[in-house]
């Protein structure tokens, strides 16, 4: 069944059952657990292997005459 099938459904109750079913709608996000919390220590070293060989004073100094070019 589709969204928009479910729409003309919906559209077939009466004021007061709408409601309820956006309340419930509503209510069954709440039901949605987020990922679990990680310590920002655990991304240690992540993507290390993108940089190598990569002077990093060179790349921000790069960075800065391009924003420079924008302005």
């Amino acid at each position: 069944m589709t969204v928009a099938e479910i729409l003309e459904q919906a559209k077939t109750l009466s004021p007061q059952e709408r409601k309820e079913l956006v309340k419930l709608l509503v209510d069954s996000l709440d039901t949605f657990t987020p990922h679990q919390k990680r310590r920002l220590s655990e991304l240690r070293g992540l993507g290390k292997e993108i940089w190598q060989g990569i002077d990093a004073q060179s790349y921000v100094d790069e960075m800065r005459d391009e924003w420079d070019e924008r302005q």
